[in-house]
């Protein structure tokens, strides 16, 4: 799992928790005027309300009502009922897997003419990502195929017009890499990087690292990978740390406790060491 991927899921999370904040509580008291627990949704209900109420129940653990409220408040233009099944088709959270499923809502998402600084850019950004994410690798048994040509221009999109700091780190490493029918440019490589790891983007921020590293500034590129490894959540930690252990080993006695020194810096001042 890359640090997309989790970032997406906390912050994301975290994000329908505070647009919902103060509703959850109200939800309860018009649950049986939205939700009726042998027919559904009630028709002619406020797809705000539902979307509040899919919200509780999903909180509360009934996952079955929250998928069949967030169905209808999507069908009623709740982009953030569309998000969160996108959401949960894609990570089987009380629904079984689907892939193909998540693909669609997160098309749905991307279609709506959302403008940047809009309260629902974030579910677009969000989106935009996912799908580059899925194109990069293709659904097997489905019409979508790989191609990073696509997921470059859905990354590109959330990076330029929204700022995702996911997307930034995935264009960093395209550009990296000569991928997504871009040109190799350690130096364009190093721009989208610098602006996720200026987000806080662990990922971003070792792989800035190395690239100092590599270029012959041993301590800063050593201790920018140091500090990564500590903010870094702990499904990008192996990588990270591979990459860390084997500059660490290349590098002499005293580069390496000076590195130390400045990560420990870096991480007390919440800096980048990169000035």
């Amino acid at each position: 799992m890359r640090t997309s991927e989790v970032l997406r899921s906390s912050v994301f999370s975290a994000l329908v928790a505070l647009a919902t904040l103060g509703a959850v509580g109200q939800a309860m008291a018009f649950d049986d005027k939205v939700f009726d627990d042998k027919t559904g949704v009630k028709p002619q209900s406020s797809p705000w309300a539902v979307f509040q109420f899919g919200f509780s129940a999903y909180k509360s653990g009934h996952k079955d009502q929250a998928v069949e409220a967030y169905k209808y408040a999507a069908e009623n233009g709740q982009i953030g009922a569309t998000w969160k099944l996108a959401r949960m088709y894609a990570e089987g959270d009380g629904v079984t897997r689907d892939d193909y499923a998540a693909f669609k809502f997160f098309s749905e998402i991307v279609d709506q003419d959302v403008e940047p600084g809009s309260p629902e850019e974030s579910y677009v950004s969000d989106a935009l990502v996912a799908l580059g994410d899925y194109l990069r690798k293709g659904i097997p048994g489905t019409p979508v195929e790989e191609n990073d040509v696509a997921a470059q221009e859905y990354y590109m999109r959330a990076a330029a017009n929204y700022r995702n700091p996911n997307a930034q780190f995935e264009i960093g490493q395209m550009f990296l890499k000569g991928e997504g029918g871009v040109k190799a440019s350690v130096k364009q490589a190093g721009r989208w990087l610098q602006l996720a790891a200026e987000k806080g983007h662990a990922g971003a921020q070792a792989t800035l690292g190395n690239l100092l590293f590599q270029s012959g500034k041993v301590v800063r590129g050593l201790a920018m990978m140091t500090a990564a490894l500590q903010r870094a959540p702990a499904a990008d930690q192996p990588w990270i740390r591979s990459m860390q252990e084997e500059a660490f080993a290349a590098a002499g006695e005293a580069d390496r406790r000076t590195a130390i020194s400045l990560a420990d810096d870096i991480l007390t001042k919440g800096n980048n060491g990169d000035q």
